[in-house]
């Protein structure tokens, strides 16, 4: 796979006047496998990172090194005072997806998403402490992605997955001719890791719906009336077989979005409708040791939510103004506290400009409205300035760019700030 990447230049505009400069890639690699098409900060060797936290630890992401010479790999370390702990080498994809954050364990830590090599479906998820010296806190495994965030801005870090390392290959399906895999939202509470995901039904609601809304009346009804393995040796034609197979996957999609979002009685209702009814308990079974032997697996209890609670709004730090002293009333000598230290990018990358009009649009400076969360993820976006230059892919690109998030007072916080982005050529 070939990379090719344009640089944008971009700066924060706070009230801290930060002189940080920031880049913004345009990524043009094709891709054979939809995970691909997420930003990563490392992949075949292309892609690089470092940065000290402020208890003394670097964190170093890039090309591996073959002797003196860069290799098509990629390479992660923490570092301090003499010492290096090398997290992981030689992998065919490495990100950070947090740095700094609290992901409810008590300490400040860094996430890395791990890819071995390339024939691999799934990531790693690998958390480290960031104090010193660093351990391993955590290892979690067979999602084809993870991405941490407080989802609902109510202080609570939850950690995005998908099962998708055990369906691959279930029922005879490829995990690219999936429409997605199953969905696991995850937390730390007392820093034991639960299964949240009944407490976000509403997205898994939406993926329903759009699951129910491509099912064709006449493929679900033909797929009802056959065997549900759908074997080979049935005689089935190559087009009847594709249809009812396409079927199958997004009854499969309903079913376990109902499973894994703790309502089993809807799984099993939704199955008993749309099954072939002399098939349903072999797959009943074959879904509940499918979740049994995933990530499911891996966590230390299920929250089942049936009547949410209250959420509770953080503060949003206003970085969008300019503190200073008041002439005649401050003292002389008075330095002006600093409420947050700013986010600081990690990863940030844009999609392709393919029109004459997005080009022209991206060679315009952009100033953004950014608000990002105590993970370092963009929660909410808005163009600030003229209406009519609007760079609707830059908006778009903004909900994969990750942040080491703003800190008050030795904690991550959520914070509001504006960003300038423009080309660098």
């Amino acid at each position: 796979m070939t990379t090719s990447r344009q640089f944008l230049r971009a700066h924060f505009k706070t009230r801290w006047n930060v002189g940080l400069s920031l880049f913004l890639f345009f990524f043009l690699a094709a891709s054979a496998c939809h995970a691909q098409n997420r930003d990563i900060l490392c992949r075949d060797g292309v892609g690089e990172f470092s940065a000290e936290f402020f208890t003394g630890v670097t964190v170093h992401v890039g090309a591996g090194r073959n002797k003196e010479l860069a290799a098509r790999v990629c390479d992660a370390s923490l570092s301090w005072v003499d010492q290096t702990l090398v997290l992981t080498s030689a992998a065919s994809e490495l990100d950070i997806d947090a740095l700094g954050v609290d992901l409810g364990m008590g300490v400040p830590v860094v996430a890395l998403q791990v890819k071995q090599s390339k024939t691999e479906c799934c990531m790693g998820y690998e958390i480290y402490s960031l104090k010193q010296p660093p351990v391993l806190l955590r290892r979690i495994s067979g999602g084809e992605f993870f991405g941490a965030a407080d989802t609902d801005l109510d202080g609570r870090v939850e950690i995005w997955t998908d099962d998708a390392a055990v369906v691959d290959g279930f029922e005879n399906l490829k995990l690219s001719d999936l429409d997605f895999a199953p969905p696991i939202v995850l937390r730390f509470a007392r820093k034991r890791l639960l299964d949240v995901s009944s407490e976000f039904r509403p997205y898994f609601d939406q993926k329903i719906s759009l699951e129910r809304a491509k099912l064709d009346p006449r493929d679900l009804d033909d797929f009802k009336h056959s065997d549900g393995k759908l074997d080979p040796s049935a005689g089935l034609s190559p087009v009847t077989r594709s249809r009812l197979r396409s079927a199958k996957m997004k009854i499969l999609e309903i079913v376990w979005s109902y499973l894994y979002s703790g309502r089993e009685q809807d799984a099993w209702r939704s199955l008993q409708e749309m099954w072939p009814p002399s098939d349903v308990d072999r797959i009943r079974t074959a879904l509940l040791n499918l979740r049994a032997r995933g990530i499911r697996s891996q966590v230390d209890g299920a929250l089942t939510v049936t009547h949410p609670g209250r959420r509770v709004s953080v503060k949003i730090f206003d970085g969008t103004v300019v503190v200073s002293q008041t002439p005649g009333v401050s003292p002389k000598d008075a330095k002006v506290a600093l409420p947050i230290i700013p986010p600081r990018a990690i990863l940030m990358e844009r999609e392709p400009p393919l029109t004459a009009k997005d080009q022209q649009l991206a060679q315009i400076e952009s100033t953004l409205k950014l608000v990002i969360d105590s993970a370092g993820k963009v929660r909410s976006v808005e163009s600030v300035g003229n209406a009519e230059k609007v760079d609707e892919q830059l908006l778009r690109s903004t909900a994969s760019w990750k942040f080491i998030p703003a800190f008050n007072v030795d904690q991550p916080v959520a914070s509001q700030i504006l960003l300038g982005v423009s080309l660098r050529r």
